[in-house]
């Protein structure tokens, strides 16, 4: 199927076909090679918290903090 074809495709069979593109992507994760410098940073990131100097936050409140998400 060519990008011309997925672009005249109805927006319902467009998003089935990126969730089974997604699906097939995800399940193959651990096909795909992970750089040194990659598990460096984040054992560095890591690091950082196990001693105080950083702070992990979850996502909602990320979410909650950005601008456009606060309530007047």
């Amino acid at each position: 199927m060519s990008i011309a074809e997925v672009k005249r495709l109805p927006f319902a069979e467009k998003l089935q076909i990126m969730e089974a593109i997604w699906e097939d992507l995800r399940a193959q994760a651990e096909r795909v090679p992970v750089p040194q410098w990659h598990k460096d940073l984040l054992d560095e990131r890591r690091q950082a918290v196990a001693e105080g100097r950083e702070e992990l936050l979850d996502w909602d409140s990320i979410k909650d903090s950005l601008p456009s998400r606060r309530k007047s």
